[in-house]
């Protein structure tokens, strides 16, 4: 894939569930090397788009690709080179961390296994518990676990879903500093949900916000700060969520196109 290529294209992106459009005609696209920031209220489809990236749930039209490839149909192409983290899936509660980094590593067919697991496990700080089982550990430990697990093939692309939940300040600032860190270092490209709007400006260079399975607003952080007269990104949001002044911001000439920087 020639490397000015994007790393994820969406065109006319749709799922319904029936009678229920979940994501409706969306089109986006993410270059290599940035932190995207995929942002809307419950029920606004970007956990829906999310699995259609990972190729969890096929598009009812439109497509998805990743490193050019069309996900719906070349699934086993794609995969080997990201990875997916969320505290609400869970990991086999009875196998110990070190055990269920192993499955994963051994599912993505990695070699040196003890390396990898060495290494990952010191970058995010499990190594004291590695041993115990996954079930027994606090909900801050989960998420580290998870995280140690989607960086273990140190994929090219990384999903987020809410990287921080159940973590105190300090764990919390520390993980958001190494996933910005590691983004720099491997030019790795990360979609990021999150509700934590904070987070998302600290970390992303640019969003996307939906509200009812369409893109309402995108562009960096600091320029929607500005687009709607708000003081920070936790503002705008609630102005879209509940629609307030929204009709004139998207009036604007927004990237509602959803083609990031244009």
């Amino acid at each position: 894939m020639p490397a000015a290529a994007p790393v994820i294209l969406a065109e006319r992106l749709t799922k319904r569930f029936g009678d229920i459009i979940a994501v409706n005609g969306i089109d986006f696209s993410v270059p290599r090397g940035i932190t995207l920031g995929l942002l809307g209220g419950n029920g606004a489809g970007k956990t829906t788009t999310l699995a259609m990236v990972l190729g969890l749930l096929l598009p009812t039209s439109g497509t998805v690709r990743v490193f050019g490839d069309d996900v719906a149909r070349h699934r086993e192409r794609v995969l080997p080179r990201m990875n997916f983290s969320s505290p609400y899936v869970n990991l086999p509660k009875r196998l110990t961390v070190r055990e269920n980094l192993t499955v994963y590593a051994l599912l993505y067919g990695l070699d040196e296994c003890r390396e990898r697991i060495a290494r990952v496990s010191a970058a995010l700080d499990v190594v004291q518990f590695l041993d115990r089982p996954t079930g027994s550990l606090s909900a801050g430990q989960v998420t580290r676990v998870s995280l140690a697990k989607a960086l273990i093939n140190e994929p090219e692309l990384l999903l987020l879903d809410e990287p921080t939940a159940s973590l105190d300040p300090d764990a919390a600032d520390w993980i958001r500093a190494h996933l910005d860190s590691y983004r720099r270092t491997s030019n790795t490209t990360i979609v990021l949900a999150s509700h934590n709007m904070a987070e998302v400006e600290r970390l992303c260079d640019q969003v996307l916000i939906m509200r009812a399975g369409v893109i309402v607003a995108s562009g960096a952080p600091q320029d929607l700060i500005a687009r709607y007269g708000r003081e920070n990104l936790e503002e705008v949001f609630l102005d879209i969520a509940r629609d307030r002044r929204g009709r004139v911001a998207r009036g604007a000439p927004d990237p509602a196109r959803a083609a990031l920087g244009q």
